[in-house]
């Protein structure tokens, strides 16, 4: 049986049935993993951390103990504390850090019997649009290894898309979740900010991370998120509100359900094979009994610009720790404070973070404060606003995931500016604290990967689900 070509709902019962072992699960994808190696989708693999884990499981199996992930393999965004394991942020300053304590999305998904298979490359400190600004080197598109398969989460998401693990994690801080999801053909969502725990996740930008779930169907990210949603004391940001039954929602149909189109979404820039993708794939919702309306979100076009004044000034902020001195790596032959701090700085960070550093920097300065972040934060208000205008119209949003299919490696990395512009539909979901989620919707010309883009209020992921389920349903059928 080829495990990795299963999802895990179509798995687990089997397992139940002892039709093979947690144990033959783990050996099949390390094996997988070793396979695929081009790929370079992983910074660590947990072989006898896995193995370990998967004869305990095997042995509560026999007991009759189960969890609700028993026996889901799982790969980790490398900016996830798992306790005992590196953390590296695929960042140079941070290759020798072991953190003393496991995240509490880890320590959910353990406690249920998921096994963590190990941890995958991304973009350096999740600062990325390609995953080519890691330290470790870039990560190859496993549907076309000459492409980026996204950022930052690249490696969670080519790990799934290859079959090295049946799910992943990732963050997700303007698109790191969605637009890899979307370039390796696969299913990934950003959850409401405060649905999940971001305590062990280290930050990039704190008002705008999110931990969520990639896999190769709607079902499992529904059950990854039941396991890892809820209120956490240890993270101030964590909202006190209940967890449903996502599962329970995605049966449910979409008759009467009624489908926003953003005028803004589908304007100059996108790529012809995917609006048509995805006016297609909305007549087809038409068709099974969604009633499809036209909204505006006014001020779109201002995301991008006011996205990385926010999330470059709170870097700029978060990584003023990472100076040498408490943890992480120090510079060598240094003769006094500040040069110790700018040197191990200087060399421990890469370029990409270095820029954001700057620009975060330069945003919060005593003379551009208010010029720029006192500003960015009106327009951020606004665009809340405008989510919330629409979302009185409608249940549910659909929206490219990203303007273009994959790119190729090299292609953007000299143009900051074309690089950032890949995430124009993604960054205002986490401006305005709302889900999302990409699913596969199609194929350019090439063969690459179309995603299709669904937003819901806050804390209404079960709508998310509800239509994606059926909508990947109806794909599948034709």
């Amino acid at each position: 049986m080829k495990f990795e070509n299963l999802s895990y709902s179509a798995y687990r019962q089997k397992l139940f049935d002892t039709q093979f072992t947690v144990t033959d699960l783990v050996t099949t994808f390390l094996n997988r993993i070793n396979e695929g190696k081009q790929h370079n989708a992983f910074i660590s693999i947990l072989e006898q951390r896995a193995l370990q884990r998967a004869a305990e499981i095997d042995k509560r199996i026999r007991q009759g103990k189960t969890g609700k992930l028993t026996g889901l393999i799982l790969a980790v965004k490398d900016n996830i504390h798992v306790k005992d394991v590196k953390t590296t942020c695929a960042s140079r300053i941070l290759s020798n850090f072991i953190p003393p304590f496991s995240a509490t999305v880890i320590k959910k998904l353990e406690a249920e019997d998921a096994i963590i298979i190990g941890k995958t490359n991304m973009d350096e400190f999740a600062m990325g649009s390609s995953s080519e600004t890691s330290y470790y080197g870039a990560v190859h598109n496993p549907v076309d290894p000459e492409c980026v398969p996204g950022g930052s989460s690249g490696g969670s998401a080519a790990a799934v898309s290859a079959g090295m693990a049946v799910a992943a994690l990732g963050s997700d801080t303007g698109g790191s979740i969605r637009q890899p999801a979307a370039f390796c053909g696969i299913v990934g969502l950003k959850p409401t900010y405060g649905r999940v725990s971001r305590f062990g996740l280290v930050a990039f930008a704190s008002s705008l991370d999110q931990i969520g779930p990639l896999a190769t169907n709607v079902e499992d990210c529904a059950r990854i998120l039941e396991v890892i949603a809820g209120y956490d004391e240890r993270d101030f940001t964590s909202a006190n509100v209940d967890v449903p039954k996502y599962t329970n929602s995605l049966k449910q149909g979409i008759s009467g359900l009624t489908i926003g189109l953003p005028d803004e979404y589908f304007s100059e820039g996108l790529d012809p094979y995917i609006r048509r993708a995805i006016i297609n794939t909305v007549d087809l919702l038409k068709k099974n009994g969604a009633e499809i309306v036209p909204v505006s979100l006014p001020h779109t076009d201002y995301a991008i610009a006011d996205y990385y004044i926010l999330a470059t000034a709170e870097a700029s902020s978060n990584l003023e720790r990472y100076d040498g001195a408490r943890y992480g790596v120090r510079a060598d032959e240094v003769h006094s404070l500040e040069q110790m701090y700018v040197k191990s700085r200087s060399e421990g960070f890469g370029n990409e973070v270095k820029r954001r550093i700057m620009l975060g920097t330069y945003a919060l300065a005593a003379g551009y404060y208010d010029k720029y972040y006192r500003k960015a934060q009106k327009v951020r208000t606004l665009i809340k606003r405008d989510f919330e205008k629409a979302f009185t119209r409608c249940d549910c949003l659909i929206t490219p995931t990203s303007p273009t299919t994959a790119f190729k490696i090299g292609e953007k990395t000299d143009e900051p500016l074309a690089m950032y512009l890949s995430d124009i539909y993604t960054v205002t979901a986490n401006l305005a604290g709302i889900p999302g989620m990409s699913i596969p919707c199609g194929t350019d010309e090439n063969g690459l990967p179309i995603g299709l883009q669904l937003l819901a209020a806050p804390f209404q992921e079960e709508k998310i689900f509800r239509i994606a389920y059926h909508l990947e349903t109806l794909l599948n059928a034709q």
